[in-house]
Order: structure tokens, then C-alpha cells, then sequence
């Protein structure tokens, strides 16, 4: 892999670990529901303008924008809502690697090696510990609604590779087309047209004004930027050389948190991170057999928010 390309790759963690910042501004002025409907119908408009259909079947593409983009930050905004840590969820929603795994186990027959029930069993003592901490400060529930949200990208991925798509960006960004109608739904019902209205009503105020730059940077940033880049990269290079840099999302995620937000994880989240991370990294590789090229890597899904 060049130089050039690894400093890429650096750089879209980079951008994906600061979208957690842009989410946590945007949710200062939206409602979750809400703020998670803008988000992809921002995204969805120019799409079906502009971009050629993925060629793909019509129940993957639902799968995938029902799992990966409604369900999935559904459960995140409303975690980061009530109450989680905008550090720890960029950690947490690491967890999507080891459901993926479990997942395509049990619906999809593929075969789970020891080393990958190793890695899934640490990342698995990781979460625990970074529940039992948060439940010691009765914060276990968006604890919880972020493991929802990481259940709910796994499920998102089986549709995704049961899809197979000959354009992964085109792809991505036709699954925006799914989440608008069902998140809207769920705004309504449980935020109600008065806190919609209100949300849009003052975005002259200093927050507001910081809730569009926040909703900018993810769909432009993190979604168009970051994932425009990061598939020319899996393009150029073998799958098992970029997807170990999706790692660093939780590290950029954590640190910016703890400098812009002055979020403070204790020692032993900091050691449940490690953890987690190496479980995640030990989980998603495998032995290479002499029949298999060097890069013998199960890519764990790229963290993005």
C-alpha cells in the first residue's frame, strides 16, 4: 500500500472519528428522530437525481438501509440523546464487527474459526466491563441503545454482502433513500410535530447555527468525503491492507471527545477500549493457508457514523 494511501486511510478515520462531534452538535438542536431523518434525505435528493441505481436487488437494499441506516442511528441518536458518551459510542459501536460475525454465522452458514471466537469473547468482556461502569452510574441504558445500534449494522452488513454491489459508494448512498420515511414515522410518533417545528424555527440561534454545521459535516464530510474515499481505497488496495484502519476511529473518537468536550473516560473504559479494539482486530482476521493470497483479512465493516 503507498504512502499516499496510507495517509488517506488515516485521514478517513480521521474524519469519521470527528462525525461523533458533528452528531453530538447536531442533537443539540434536533430531536433524535429527526436529526436521523435530515440526515439521509439531505443525502437521499441528489441521489435519485444524480447517481445510477447500485443494480442491485430491491430486498438487499431495503435490508441494508433498515439495518446499517435507520436502525442503526436511530438507536445511536437516541443513545447519545440520553445521555452517552459522544467518545465511548464511537467505541461501542464497535461491536458491529463481532455481530457481523455471529450474524453471518447463523443466517448466512458462514464457518467461525477459534481465532474469531477468541476475538469476539474479548470484545464481548470488553463490553460488559463498559456496561458494569456505566451501570455503577446509572448509564446503562444508552449503553444499551448502542449495542442496539451496532446489532442493527450487523444486520444492515448480511444484506450488504448479500448484495454483492459492482459500486459500493453508489450503493451506500441509495441506502440513504430508506431511512427518511420510517425515521420521519418515528419523530412524529414519539417527538411530535411541535419539537420538529421548533428545532427548525430557531436555527438563527448560536446552537442551531452549530447543529448545521454539525449535520453538514456528517453528510458531506463523513458520508460523501469519507466514503468517496475510503472505496477508491479498498479499490486500489487489498481489503485486509485498509480495513485495519477503520480501527482508528474509536482512537480519534475518544481523543476528540476528551479535548473538544472535555469527556473523561476512566481507567478502566480506557483498558475496556484496548480490549474491545483488540478483540475486534483478532476477531475479524484469520490464519492465511497456502491457498490464500496475503491478504487474508475479513475486513470488519468500516466505523462510520
Amino acid at each position: 500500500m503507498p504512502a499516499r494511501d496510507r495517509l488517506l486511510a488515516v485521514f478517513v478515520a480521521v474524519l469519521w472519528g470527528c462525525n461523533f462531534l458533528a452528531i453530538h452538535a447536531t442533537l443539540g438542536q434536533f430531536p433524535p428522530f429527526f436529526a436521523g431523518a435530515l440526515r439521509f434525505v439531505v443525502i437521499a435528493i441528489p441521489t435519485i437525481l444524480f447517481v445510477p441505481w447500485p443494480k442491485v436487488k430491491v430486498r438487499y437494499l431495503l435490508g441494508y438501509g433498515l439495518g446499517f441506516g435507520t436502525g442503526q442511528f436511530a438507536f445511536l441518536f437516541v443513545a447519545m440523546d440520553t445521555g452517552m458518551p459522544t467518545g465511548l459510542a464511537s467505541l461501542v459501536l464497535q461491536a458491529s464487527a463481532p455481530f457481523t460475525v455471529l450474524l453471518g454465522s447463523v443466517f448466512l452458514r458462514e464457518r467461525v474459526s477459534g481465532r474469531q471466537l477468541a476475538g469476539i469473547s474479548f470484545a464481548v468482556l470488553g463490553m460488559a466491563a463498559i456496561a458494569w461502569q456505566q451501570a455503577a452510574h446509572a448509564a446503562l441504558l444508552p449503553v444499551i441503545l448502542t449495542l442496539l445500534g451496532a446489532l442493527s449494522w450487523a444486520f444492515g452488513n448480511l444484506s450488504t454482502r448479500q448484495a454483492v454491489p459492482d459500486n459500493p459508494l453508489h450503493f451506500t448512498l441509495w441506502m440513504s433513500v430508506v431511512p427518511p420515511l420510517p425515521m420521519f414515522a418515528l419523530s412524529l410518533i414519539a417527538e411530535g410535530p411541535a419539537a420538529q417545528w421548533r428545532s427548525l424555527t430557531t436555527l438563527g440561534t448560536p446552537a442551531g447555527l452549530t447543529a448545521l454545521a454539525g449535520l453538514t459535516y456528517v453528510v458531506l464530510i463523513g458520508t460523501v468525503v469519507g466514503s468517496g474515499i475510503w472505496t477508491t481505497l479498498m479499490r486500489r488496495n487489498p481489503a485486509g491492507v485498509v480495513a485495519p484502519f477503520s480501527l482508528l476511529v474509536p482512537v480519534v473518537g475518544l481523543s476528540m471527545a476528551f479535548f473538544v468536550l472535555h469527556e473523561r473516560p476512566t481507567a478502566l473504559e480506557i483498558a475496556a477500549g484496548f480490549v474491545v479494539i483488540g478483540g475486534v482486530l483478532l476477531g475479524s482476521t484469520r490464519r492465511r493457508t497456502r491457498a490464500e493470497p496475503v491478504d487474508g483479512f475479513l475486513a470488519p465493516e468500516p466505523v462510520k457514523a
